[in-house]
């Protein structure tokens, strides 16, 4: 087995700054943009430069660490009240992926412990470096068991960017795919691109290519063609929020897969880590969809393909019911069926 060294990696804490990889830019260029201020990580996260929920759940963590560090006051209670307002500031950026809010949570518990300022600043940067630590190893834990779900020669289909750039290292979705290359165990990966903004097309398709594992793109809408004519057998996918059910929030289309994969009779997986489930909300119907800007429907690459005007409806994500989902693969192990309790097993 080799370990694989050209995995892209995302978010990097740099002492006086964040190091992040522009995935706007992706694939025509690789950019790292250097992160000051805490408007800088808020604008980052809006801008979709930094996506993924674990991704975004680092980088939101740096940010607040960062940000905490400039603050002059010597009083613990002043500055709890400072890093609280900058807590919720981030937390503001995106609504949906649960795993920003996790991280600042986080933060702010840790922050508890400090007798001093200087305490806490440090406790703060130090959390926001395990929760990366831990995330890399959460997503190679994830890998572990759903490689076992695999047989050698399988044809696997995802959508959106699960993948190293979307968490600390190596993924959820695309975990698997990395630990099959280490070790010489066959896969071949279809990609869908992920419309309005391509995140299969430019980010999956590009860092599984950097990394020599076999990846093939298609459109959306050749999800259903390509299971039948290829033989696609199964499908894994990311999450951004999965409710005390199961049900589970991901990139828009995902609940397009889930159908189609009851309908050919092939498994439909999800993998995320403990920090994507959500236990204050029973089902999917409580999860806020975020809708974005219809310029992203309306147009491509900065270029109008759609008439001036139009009526646009723009979700980023939807839920797939817990009945679709054949198994939930996390850090922990894969479970199936009664997902309201075996849920509630993984946080005991």
């Amino acid at each position: 087995m080799t370990t694989l060294t050209n995995i892209p990696l995302s978010v990097e804490w740099k002492d006086t700054h964040i190091r992040l990889l522009d995935q706007q830019k992706l694939p025509q260029e690789t950019i790292f943009l250097e992160l000051r201020t805490i408007q800088d990580v808020f604008d980052a996260i809006v801008t979709l430069k930094v996506r993924g929920a674990p991704a975004i759940g680092i980088a939101a963590a740096y940010g607040l660490a960062l940000s905490a560090q400039g603050y002059e006051t010597s009083n613990i209670s002043e500055f709890r009240v400072l890093l609280k307002n900058d807590s919720d500031y981030l937390a503001s950026s995106r609504p949906t992926a649960v795993n920003l809010f996790w991280a600042l949570e986080r933060l702010l518990s840790a922050s508890e412990r400090a007798c001093s300022v200087n305490e806490a600043k440090t406790i703060l940067v130090h959390e926001a470096i395990n929760i990366q630590m831990e995330d890399e190893a959460t997503c190679r834990d994830i890998g572990e068991h759903a490689l076992g779900l695999f047989q050698k020669g399988n044809k696997v289909l995802t959508i959106c960017n699960a993948g190293s750039i979307a968490t600390a290292r190596y993924g959820t979705a695309l975990s698997p795919f990395y630990l099959a290359k280490e070790r010489n165990f066959p896969l071949s990966v279809y990609a869908c691109e992920t419309r309005p903004v391509l995140q299969g097309a430019r980010l999956t398709a590009w860092e599984l290519q950097q990394a020599g594992v076999d990846v093939t793109l298609i459109t959306d809408s050749m999800a259903a063609h390509t299971i039948q004519s290829k033989g696609i057998d199964a499908i894994i996918v990311g999450a951004d929020r999965i409710t005390a059910n199961g049900d589970t929030a991901n990139k828009i289309g995902t609940f397009g897969l889930a159908i189609l994969a009851r309908a050919f009779q092939i498994p439909f997986y999800v993998a995320a880590p403990l920090s994507t489930f959500d236990l204050s909300k029973d089902t999917g119907s409580e999860i806020t969809i975020e809708e974005r800007d219809p310029e992203e429907v309306t147009s491509i690459g900065g270029r109008k393909v759609a008439p001036e005007g139009i009526s646009v409806f723009n979700p980023a994500f939807d839920v797939t019911p817990n009945d679709f989902i054949t198994a939930i693969i996390t850090e922990k192990g894969v479970i199936k069926g009664d997902y309201l309790s075996k849920i509630k097993e993984l946080f005991i």
